[in-house]
């Protein structure tokens, strides 16, 4: 077994042991974080992204960024229209209104998984630890679905 499967296998494991964290919810005094996911990534692929609806209980906050043990290179990004061809640009922060919500999907606002450690397999789970400028870091694991997946 190569040691890149048996990381992999040992992640598993270990997410599947922080189940109550995974995506059917995840709860703060401040926020609600629902519907994450990733997206399966072909072998080559050197990167992935990461959706997921973030609901304010309460006063606004921000995602000022995250970590996975699955990316050297964590980023927030958002696609753009420069000139009719839609391009991914990083945020420096995600706004979370007040009682409001910020959804992560396709086409948008997003999870940028840089420099991956593996490829992101269809039917495994990713953890995530997203850091807010007023909630602090919540952790939770997401499951990665099949490439074409909007949610």
């Amino acid at each position: 077994m190569t040691s890149r499967r048996a990381f992999t296998l040992a992640l598993g494991a270990a997410l599947c042991l922080a189940a109550p964290l995974g995506a059917q919810g995840t709860a703060t005094e401040t926020l609600e974080i629902a519907g994450g996911f990733a997206r399966a990534s072909p072998k080559v692929a050197s990167a992935g992204a990461g959706f997921m609806t973030i609901r304010s209980l309460g006063p606004a906050d921000r995602l000022i960024g995250f970590r996975s043990p699955i990316c050297e290179g964590p980023e927030l990004h958002t696609h753009v229209n420069e000139n009719g061809m839609m391009r991914m640009r990083e945020v420096e922060a995600i706004e979370i209104p007040a009682n409001g919500e910020a959804v992560l999907e396709p086409g948008g606002l997003h999870l940028m998984f840089i420099d991956l450690a593996s490829q992101l397999v269809e039917g495994e789970t990713v953890e995530v630890t997203l850091q807010f400028e007023q909630a602090g870091e919540v952790t939770l694991a997401i499951p990665v679905k099949g490439p074409g997946a909007m949610q």
